[in-house]
């Protein structure tokens, strides 16, 4: 019997980290309850509680969930191509994952502020920023510039990302935001 309660506790907390993930990235941090998400994942709100302790903490669960998303998509798109082209990839897949969903609002507009600075740049910088100035060193640059050069294209993939998000009915804005992203690239690591 306790593999049984085991396994429901396990699927009550997906379930609820999955709605707490649809809810902060339609209706944004602040806008969000702990007894909306309750609600939607028919739990009682001791639930949330019993398995993320706080709103902030629910809210983390969900953000690095979604940031090994990103990197798991970056890893894909780049695997098994030279560095130039895993460079590229790479690069290309952060900005098509962290537009999917909107996971742009969570990650990029909620997470700095609701985790902290601090907090919220170590999870990049253990995430989709280490993938990057890996490939930036695979590609030739030394450390240092490596990781100078990662935090200026971080920055700009970043303000890409919600340039697109703040434009979803805008067809064209995510071609242009890839051919813009192009033209980084092309002065770091031309084809």
């Amino acid at each position: 019997m306790p593999r049984s309660s085991a396994a429901d506790a396990a699927e009550t907390a997906r379930i609820i980290l999955a709605v707490a993930t649809a809810r902060f990235a339609e209706h944004g941090y602040a806008s969000t309850s702990i007894e909306d998400i309750a609600n939607a994942a028919d739990v009682t709100r001791g639930a949330v509680y019993h398995h993320y302790a706080s709103k902030p903490g629910l809210f983390e669960a969900v953000a690095s969930g979604l940031q090994l998303q990103v990197a798991d998509a970056i890893e894909s798109a780049a695997a098994n191509s030279d560095p130039p082209e895993a460079l590229r990839a790479g690069s290309h897949a952060f900005l098509d994952a962290i537009t999917a969903a909107r996971t742009a609002r969570i990650l990029l507009v909620d997470a700095p502020a609701v985790l902290s600075w601090a907090k919220w740049r170590r999870m990049d910088d253990e995430g989709s920023a280490a993938h990057l100035r890996d490939a930036l060193r695979a590609i030739g640059l030394p450390s240092g510039p490596a990781a100078a050069t990662a935090a200026a294209l971080s920055g700009a993939m970043n303000e890409l990302a919600l340039w697109i998000s703040e434009r979803p009915s805008e067809a064209s804005s995510r071609r242009r935001a890839h051919e813009a992203l192009d033209a980084l690239l092309d002065a770091v690591a031309p084809l």
